[in-house]
C-alpha cells in the first residue's frame, strides 16, 4: 500500500454536513460519496472491505477541528465502532475537546506514517466517547466566541505597540483552552500578552506561529484559477518556493501575477517543475552564443517542449527557430574553428492563425426569390389547389414533378402556318403560339 490511496478533495460540501453528532445530507453515514464534506478530507478506499484479522486492526483514529483545518492522532481505548462523520469526545488540556472523525482503519497507519508519527507513542491522547448533546451544545457556545475574541485580542496588541497579527482562535469545546495563532516576522516577547490574553478571556493560553501560506490555507478563498485554494482543500506540506522555478518554465518575473494571495510566490509553481527539468536536460549546454559566417547569433529564447532554440543574428531583429540537434552541430563546428554559412533555421511549427473574412450579403437574395419561394409552400400545402391569378385551370399549373420530366411531357407547339415541319426553315426556332392578342388591322384597299 502507498499514499497513493489517500485521495484528497476539492471543494467542500454544504448539504452533507454534520448536525447534531449525525451526518445529515446524503445520509451515507460520514462515507459521503463526493467526499467533499470539509476541508483536507480524505476518502476511505477500504472502508467497506473486510478485516481478517481483528487483532491487528488500527485502534488509532484521525480527528479533524474546526471543519479540517487542524488534525491529530487518537487512540480509541472503547469498545465502540466510530465511522467516518460522528462526532466524538476527546481528551483535551485539562478538559475535554469535540471533533469529527475524518479517517479510520487502514489508511490511519499510511498517514501516521508519512507524518512521523507513532502508532503505540504512550503520550497519544484517547478517545472518551460519542459526542452527547451537551457537549455539542458546549462546542457551539464557545466556537460563537472566536469571531469576537480575534477582534479583541488584535486590539490588545496594538495597544502594547507589538509587531505582531493574530490571524485566528481555536477555543477548546470546553472553553478551558484558547489557541492563538499569529504571524510575525521577527520573535516577539508576549509574555505580558498571555497575561492579559488569560484574566480577559479566562482561559489558558496557547501561542502558536504559523507563516503566510498556513494563514491563508486556514482562512481559505478563491485562487487566480477560479478554484478553492489547494493550501486550504488537500495541501498538507509547504514547500520552499522560489523565482528559479518560475525561470526554468520560461515564466516572466512579475510578481503580482506569480504571488497568491498569501503574498507569497504560489505552490503551483512546483507542480509542473520536474517536467520541464526532465525537458530541460535535452538541451545542450552553454549555446547562448553561434558563431556563422554572418556573425554571433545570440540566443533569445526557449520552447522547451517543441525543443527549439531561437536565435538572432546581429543588425537584424528577425529570430531564427534551431533545432537542437542543429544548435549542438554548430557547436561542434565552432570548437573546431569552423564557421557554417548559415544557422540551418527550420520553420516553427504551429497552427496558423484563421483568418477573418469579412462578407457582403447585400444583394444575394431578390423579391423574385422570395415570391417564388413563398408560392411553392402554398402549393404544397394539403388541401384544394388554389387558383392562379390568370384564372387558369388548376390542370394546367405547374406540377411539382423536376423539370426535366416537365420538359419531356410538354405538347409539341404549332409553328405560324399550317405547313408541315419539313418545309419550315430548319435554323428559325417556332415561335410561340399567340394567345389574347387582337387581329391585326385590315388594309383598305
Amino acid at each position: 500500500m502507498s499514499t497513493c490511496w489517500l485521495i484528497y478533495t476539492y471543494m467542500g460540501c454544504s448539504n452533507c454536513g454534520t448536525a447534531d453528532g449525525k451526518p445529515g445530507g446524503c445520509q451515507s453515514h460520514g462515507s459521503c460519496g463526493s467526499g467533499s464534506c470539509n476541508r483536507m478530507n480524505v476518502y476511505d478506499w477500504l472502508s467497506n472491505l473486510p478485516i481478517h484479522d481483528p487483532a491487528t486492526e488500527c485502534r488509532v483514529m484521525e480527528i479533524s477541528f474546526s471543519q479540517g483545518s487542524r488534525k491529530d492522532f487518537f487512540r480509541n481505548t472503547t469498545t465502540q465502532i466510530f465511522e467516518k462523520g460522528e462526532m466524538v469526545s476527546v481528551e483535551g488540556v485539562s478538559g475535554f475537546d469535540v471533533g469529527e472523525v475524518s479517517m479510520t482503519g487502514e489508511l490511519v497507519r499510511i498517514q501516521m506514517k508519512k507524518k512521523s508519527v507513532e502508532e503505540f507513542h504512550p503520550d497519544m491522547k484517547k478517545v472518551l466517547r460519542r459526542a452527547s448533546d451537551r457537549d455539542l451544545d458546549l462546542l457551539k457556545q464557545n466556537k460563537a466566541r472566536e469571531k469576537e475574541a480575534v477582534i479583541r485580542s488584535r486590539a490588545i496588541s496594538r495597544q502594547l505597540k507589538l509587531d505582531m497579527k493574530v490571524s485566528q482562535v481555536e477555543i477548546q469545546a470546553d472553553g478551558r483552552k484558547a489557541t492563538f495563532y499569529y504571524i510575525a516576522d521577527d520573535r516577539v516577547d508576549f509574555r505580558e500578552l498571555i497575561k492579559i490574553f488569560a484574566s480577559e478571556f479566562r482561559v489558558k493560553v496557547e501561542m502558536r506561529q504559523i507563516g503566510a501560506r498556513q494563514e491563508a490555507g486556514k482562512v481559505g478563498g478563491i485562487g487566480s484559477c477560479g478554484r478553492e485554494l489547494c493550501c486550504s482543500t488537500w495541501l498538507t506540506d509547504f514547500k520552499s518556493v522560489n523565482t528559479t522555478a518560475a525561470r526554468y518554465q520560461n515564466l516572466s518575473i512579475n510578481q503580482s501575477k506569480l504571488s497568491g494571495q498569501c503574498g507569497r510566490l504560489k505552490c503551483c509553481l512546483n507542480y509542473e517543475l520536474d517536467t520541464y527539468l526532465d525537458a530541460l536536460q535535452q538541451f545542450p549546454d552553454n549555446a547562448d552564443t553561434l558563431q556563422v559566417a554572418k556573425g554571433t547569433a545570440l540566443l533569445v529564447k526557449k520552447d522547451i517542449f517543441k525543443y527549439l532554440m531561437w536565435y538572432v543574428l546581429p543588425d537584424s531583429n528577425k529570430q531564427y527557430p534551431l533545432l537542437i540537434e542543429r544548435v549542438k552541430q554548430i557547436k561542434n563546428l565552432n570548437k573546431q574553428n569552423i564557421i557554417p554559412d548559415d544557422l540551418g533555421a527550420v520553420e516553427a511549427t504551429g497552427k496558423p492563425k484563421e483568418e477573418l473574412v469579412n462578407v457582403d450579403l447585400t444583394g444575394q437574395f431578390s423579391l423574385k426569390t422570395l415570391d417564388s419561394a413563398d408560392k411553392k409552400k402554398r402549393h404544397n400545402r394539403p388541401g384544394p389547389p388554389q387558383q392562379r391569378r390568370d384564372n387558369k385551370p388548376p390542370q394546367q399549373q405547374r406540377d411539382n414533378r423536376p423539370a426535366q420530366q416537365q420538359k419531356d411531357n410538354r405538347p409539341p407547339q404549332q409553328s405560324k402556318d399550317n405547313r408541315p415541319p419539313q418545309q419550315q426553315r430548319d435554323n428559325r426556332p417556332p415561335s410561340p403560339p399567340r394567345e389574347n392578342r387582337p387581329p391585326p388591322p385590315i388594309k383598305k384597299p
